[in-house]
């Protein structure tokens, strides 16, 4: 036997026999296209796609800034709230019989948990190791029927939605200038009017009734007849009351 052949000689256990340069990535030249070192090359491309994406985010966030509607205020019923987009086809199924009511359990927890439990079930039962979307039968057609249903359910929200009427309701709107002690508000306080058109004239059910351009004449007629969906005959007072009252709301104005 030759000396050292086939024999590494070590002084120390901790010690490695080969020092082999850390932090080096294999060759995958022999695999062309199909591989790649992970660090620098694919988290490199990784972060140049993030920022790419960030900084479009960013552009549509400062071209188009969110929303703003008026102080939420929790004695106003007539208000009704829509969620976010991503939450629109949730609130769409709550629209429904069978998801509302007395169901209202069924569309808030049993479906949701049901859709939610399936999709966390599924890489359990299909554990085959391919990639093919029509070789994974199960987990591509539980995808494709979570996204056709949130898809319809979020159009169906958007285009049965009153956007007219969520604008005018959530419309911030200046304060109107009134003497609470007068005898037009106590008049208007005492009617049915404050239930439909606010408190504050704010409007709900009702129009705003502050800057309306019309006369205490036309109020009056309004009053007596109704118009659009304002049905006619709702004051029960006198028709002095009414006369102060109309008289009241014409000059209401924010200014």
């Amino acid at each position: 036997m030759h000396r050292g052949k086939g024999m590494k000689f070590v002084g120390d256990s901790r010690i490695k026999a080969e020092n082999k340069m850390p932090n080096v990535p294999k060759d995958y030249s022999e695999y062309p296209g199909k591989t790649e070192a992970f660090w620098p090359n694919f988290l490199l491309k990784e972060w140049m796609v993030g920022a790419v994406f960030l900084v479009g985010y960013l552009i549509l966030t400062v071209a188009h800034p969110s929303p703003l509607e008026r102080q939420a205020d929790p004695t106003d019923t007539t208000y009704v709230p829509l969620p976010d987009w991503y939450f629109l086809s949730m609130y769409q199924l709550l629209k429904y019989e069978f998801a509302s009511g007395p169901f209202n359990i069924v569309g808030a927890l049993v479906m949701p948990g049901i859709a939610i439990g399936a999709l966390m079930l599924v890489p359990f039962m299909d554990t085959t190791k391919e990639r093919r979307p029509f070789k994974r039968p199960l987990p591509t057609a539980f995808m494709l029927l979570a996204f056709a249903a949130m898809f319809y359910l979020t159009w169906e929200s958007v285009a049965n939605h009153d956007w007219e009427k969520a604008k005018a309701q959530g419309e911030i709107r200046e304060e109107v200038s009134f003497d609470p002690e007068s005898e037009g508000y106590k008049i208007y306080a005492g009617a049915s009017c404050i239930g439909c058109h606010g408190d504050a004239f704010e409007g709900g059910l009702g129009m705003p009734l502050a800057d309306t351009g019309l006369t205490a004449e036309e109020i009056t007629e309004i009053a007596k007849n109704g118009r659009g969906e304002m049905p006619g005959g709702t004051f029960k007072g006198t028709e002095e009351e009414l006369h102060t009252l109309s008289e009241f709301i014409s000059g209401l104005s924010t200014e």
